[in-house]
């Protein structure tokens, strides 16, 4: 690796610390008195208990044991113009957030474009983060 790519490298790794060090998933918070996730710099986020109650509401079933959250958006320095999500009920939680969802096209992963973020933003605020990739 060159020392250019290694700064590169420490300099994503630090803009990420807000990242959860563990995601939980959202029967896991539901659970919790206080649902709260301790961050990669040792501090901790708290989740609305609101908005954890609306992402029940728009998964089916068990899929509550299995959604992580917070959702991660990734940016990627290979796809400019897009974010991408990964793991099903991820994916189907934000296509039924803005709309797309069709159980016929369930996926694991999905691209979609950056001018979408404000809009998902909005409607999850304390349950989604950003992530940066450098690939």
């Amino acid at each position: 690796m060159t020392k250019a790519e290694d700064i590169l490298n420490r300099e994503i790794a630090r803009m990420n610390l807000h990242l959860p060090a563990l995601r939980p998933t959202l029967s896991q918070l539901l659970a919790e008195e206080e649902p709260s996730v301790r961050l990669r710099d040792g501090s901790y986020h708290y989740f609305r208990r609101s908005e954890l109650e609306y992402l029940m509401g728009l998964v089916d079933g068990d899929e509550c044991e299995r959604l992580k959250v917070p959702i991660v958006l990734e940016i990627s320095t290979l796809h400019r113009g897009y974010f991408r999500v990964r793991g099903r009920v991820e994916v189907k939680v934000i296509d039924k957030i803005l709309g797309t969802y069709s159980i016929l096209a369930e996926r694991d992963e999905e691209l979609y474009p950056r001018y979408l973020l404000p809009r998902i933003r909005r409607a999850l605020p304390t349950t989604t983060t950003y992530a940066f990739i450098a690939e």
